[in-house]
């Protein structure tokens, strides 16, 4: 999980999250002000996540845009960490915070092999 936790901290300044572990799991939270699922896109594969969200602003008829200093776009690439699990990975994006469920492998994902002592 560090190489997941040093390519956060290598994030913008302006990028918040939270990462947080269970025995189960890891939950990375993250804001994405102004996005939804259909501007959201996220992938998990080749053990990177790949999240690129894009901000819907218009401005409405009677206003127009002196200076915007607000991203409209969050392109990022972090590692999965090695003791997770892409499989039934879950996101939810809800008031501009995307929540992305990382499972951790564990016994279920293990095939335990019995072993037989020839000399008994």
């Amino acid at each position: 999980m560090s190489a997941l936790r040093d390519a956060l901290r290598d994030l913008s300044e302006d990028v918040f999250f939270d990462l947080l572990e269970s025995e189960d799991a890891y939950l990375l939270v993250l804001d994405v002000p102004g996005v939804t699922a259909e501007s959201l896109d996220l992938a998990i594969e080749d053990g990177r996540i790949s999240i690129d969200a894009t901000r819907e602003k218009e401005p409405s008829d009677d206003y127009q845009y002196i200076e915007e200093n607000r991203s409209l776009f969050l392109d990022i690439d972090l590692p999965l960490p090695d003791d997770a699990s892409e499989a039934n990975a879950e996101a939810t994006v809800d008031r501009g915070v995307l929540e992305l469920v990382l499972p951790k492998r564990g016994a279920i994902d293990e095939t335990t092999i019995e072993i037989v002592d020839e000399d008994t």
